[in-house]
């Protein structure tokens, strides 16, 4: 009879797996420019040009960005058993939590509810800047790319990519001024469907360091 092998409780541990999103980059886009559909180069996946029309938030505290799925489910109950005796999903809504630390014309039309290009949107940097609180605040929605760096162990670029295609402001913390923080404009998004790419988060995992997992 043959003895079987010993049990390794290390088989399918790989540390190596295990990442971090050392950097962070939000870019915020009107609804009405062209959503992302390659954010890599397909030869080695190194990271595309963000296209036009995409603004970059810039530096966010170091919470980082928070993804926050609240899942509701419908249970029914049944005198036989403890437990449910069905669930389904009832709801599912992802979101978005992240705090900008510069003044600038991205964060500055996030959490007022500005449009970021076009008629209504702030000048550049440094010219004279003028916007109203509205009676009837307008809340448009957004298209939001986040985009996460790590390294593997061989020092080349992972990156981690979600795309919210339609995204809009549902909740926005205090603006405190004072001597000790710097301003922040803290905000949270929710991602809603697009009816064009018939989903409300596309997410990418792609770069040099992880092609080189393959190998």
């Amino acid at each position: 009879m043959t003895t079987p092998p010993p049990v390794s409780l290390e088989t399918g541990l790989h540390s190596e797996y295990i990442r971090k999103q050392l950097v962070q980059a939000v870019f915020a886009a009107d609804y009405a420019t062209a959503a992302i559909t390659a954010p890599f180069n397909s030869t080695d996946g190194t990271l595309a040009t963000i296209p036009a029309g995409y603004v970059p938030v810039g530096y966010t505290t170091d919470d980082g960005v928070t993804f926050t799925s609240d899942l509701s489910m419908a249970d029914v109950t049944s005198s036989q058993s403890v437990e449910p005796t069905r669930s389904d999903v009832e709801s599912d809504v992802l979101s978005a939590q992240f705090a900008p630390q510069e003044t600038n014309a991205a964060t500055v039309a996030l959490f007022e509810g500005l449009p970021l290009s076009g008629t209504g949107a702030l000048p550049a940097l440094g010219t004279a800047w003028q916007w109203d609180r509205a009676a009837s605040p307008a809340n448009p929605f957004r298209r939001l790319l986040f985009i996460g760096l790590d390294y593997g162990d061989d020092g080349g670029e992972i990156y981690v990519v979600k795309f919210f295609p339609r995204a809009r402001l549902t909740s926005k913390d205090d603006e405190q001024w004072a001597r000790s923080t710097e301003t922040q404009r803290p905000v949270t998004f929710n991602a809603y469907r697009d009816s064009a790419l018939s989903t409300s988060c596309r997410n990418w995992v792609d770069g040099p360091g992880w092609r080189s997992l393959a190998a």
